[in-house]
């Protein structure tokens, strides 16, 4: 075992069981380390000694993960970052490609895990045409033993579904790596009856230069619906546009807003516009009125007018503790007694439900409120306050205790 593999190998590999979410956390950081040393090392050591490392620590990572507890991603991100280096340190170290294309072939469809694609426009480079003939060989001889497609309800629970995902994904890589412009419409837009769908025929156009494609096809996305996945394509619209078309940008921004009324999309509209924002200032804030939370966030967060949030939240009517938190912290430097009273009120909040976590907040805030009524008549007041809490939790034994290590009286 070399040096770098010495370095590298025991920190993939484990034999501890990762089924707890804690453990599996801690390795995963190792493993990070591990692929740190192993993206350094390519620049002062051998192309054939990178790929051999990183092919064994690609193969001892997907043994790790199929039995981890990988909840947090920790591990996975590892893998992925291994996935990435790989096809480079395949080309840098002129791999054989017949041994490459039959691990590209064992990886996805008989792999230890499935949870990973791998990018043949990725790989393209190290397999060169006589491997990526043989590659696409392969996927055309899998392909023809499924026989036909099943029907669409049975599409993810058919006994090839894996398979047949595999191959779909294949072909829309392959048609991103031929330039196919018809190819990457068909294969990425599928039946065009999911807005997600136009942003990946988008982001595919994107990758073989074809902007003004990109552009309408993820205007479309953001056309679609009013739902989740057409307020990312809009997103997406408007960085293709702020990249290619930027004068066509603030009137986008201000469609999207217009559809998706949210803080966000005010804050992407007030970037947008610079100094023609007075322009749209008086509809902003009327659109977002009826959601106070939206329209406080934005004037405190994005305008950084704490006066104005400020006026808005009691305006408004604002009833959101956690907006109300971030508005009295910023506000307190401004005026320390005129947030008591909404301290008070998130207190009286935290206390209705029982728990720890519930006191440990609300002796924090109480012990805010002391400090910013120091030296003023209100301090008896926060102080009479904090005892009637005592005297009306006295049942609550866990609270009297935070309030004492809280200093309260």
């Amino acid at each position: 075992m070399t040096d770098l593999a010495s370095s590298v190998l025991p920190m993939i590999r484990t034999r501890a069981d990762l089924h707890r979410w804690s453990d599996a956390n801690r390795h995963g950081m190792l493993m990070h380390e591990a692929v740190d040393i192993l993206e350094a090392a390519v620049a002062d050591h051998a192309p054939q000694e990178i790929f051999a490392v990183t092919s064994k620590a690609l193969a001892s990572s997907l043994t790790v993960i199929a039995r981890s507890d990988d909840s947090s991603g920790i591990i996975g991100d590892a893998c992925r970052r291994l996935l990435a280096l790989h096809p480079v340190a395949a080309a840098r170290a002129s791999a054989p490609v017949a041994p490459l294309v039959r691990w590209m072939i064992t990886f996805q469809f008989a792999g230890e895990v499935d949870y990973f694609e791998l990018d043949p426009v990725a790989y393209a480079p190290a397999l060169g045409e006589e491997g990526l003939r043989k590659y696409r060989a392969e996927l055309n001889r899998i392909a023809e033993g499924l026989g036909p497609n099943p029907p669409e309800e049975q599409r993810w629970s058919s006994a090839n579904a894996h398979v047949r995902f595999v191959l779909e994904w294949n072909e829309r890589r392959f048609a991103v790596l031929d330039k196919d412009v018809d190819a990457i419409i068909r294969t990425h837009l599928r039946d065009a009856e999911v807005a997600a769908w136009y942003q990946d025929t988008a982001e595919a156009l994107v990758e073989v230069g074809e902007y003004s494609l990109a552009i309408d096809w993820a205007q479309r996305g953001a056309e679609f619906d009013g739902g989740h996945q057409a307020a990312r394509a809009a997103d997406y619209w408007c960085e293709l546009l702020a990249q290619r078309r930027p004068s066509e940008l603030v009137d986008a921004r201000l469609t999207v807003f217009r559809r998706w009324p949210t803080a966000g999309h005010a804050t992407a509209l007030h970037e947008a516009a610079a100094d023609r924002w007075n322009e749209y200032y008086e509809e902003v804030l009327s659109v977002l009125s009826t959601r106070p939370a939206e329209a406080v966030n934005f004037a405190h967060s994005s305008l950084g007018d704490i006066q104005l949030a400020w006026s808005l939240a009691h305006t408004l009517s604002l009833n959101d503790d956690r907006v109300w938190t971030s508005l009295a912290k910023s506000y307190a430097k401004i005026d320390p007694l005129a947030v008591l009273p909404v301290l008070t009120r998130l207190v009286d909040h935290d206390l209705t439900e029982a728990g720890a976590q519930h006191y440990i907040v609300a002796a924090r805030r109480l012990k805010n409120m002391r400090r910013l009524a120091a030296g003023s008549p209100r301090a008896t007041q926060v102080d009479d306050y904090i005892k009637e809490l005592r005297e009306t939790h006295r049942r609550r034994p866990r609270l009297q205790r935070e309030f004492d290590r809280a200093g309260l009286p």
